[in-house]
């Protein structure tokens, strides 16, 4: 075995990685009981599994063909820096438009001071 087969052996087991931890994910989103757990499920594991797969992708042809792809790496900043956020505002939506959190959650902090800028606002 030489040094290109060794590394296209790591770039595949970084790749199977990424498809376990995108399992794991769809598993999440099925188990979870409610909204918010679900997103937090989809957005964690889901976003390591992409970026997993693009950079065992990466290495897969910069052991092959000698290249470094510019396109593999600003897709693993672009999933690294849009899916949290986007997975933030989901929530942040579901949680405004008053979707309730499963009984299995603990205690709802953001209630009280939500709720209590809205009272002051309407006494204005």
């Amino acid at each position: 075995m030489n040094a290109n087969q060794i590394v296209e052996l790591i770039a595949a087991l970084i790749i199977l990685l990424a498809s376990i931890m995108g399992l794991i994910s769809a598993l999440g989103l099925i188990r979870m009981p409610d909204v918010y757990t679900r997103s937090h499920s989809a957005t964690k594991s889901s976003t390591l599994a992409v970026m997993l797969a693009l950079f065992g992708a990466f290495v897969y042809f910069w052991a092959q063909d000698g290249t470094i792809s510019v396109r593999l790496l600003l897709g693993i900043l672009f999933v690294f820096m849009t899916a949290p956020v986007a997975g933030h505002l989901i929530c942040r939506a579901a949680y405004r438009s008053g979707v309730k959190l499963s009984e299995q959650s603990g205690e709802d902090a953001l209630k009280d001071i939500l709720f209590k800028d809205k009272e002051q606002g309407e006494e204005r």
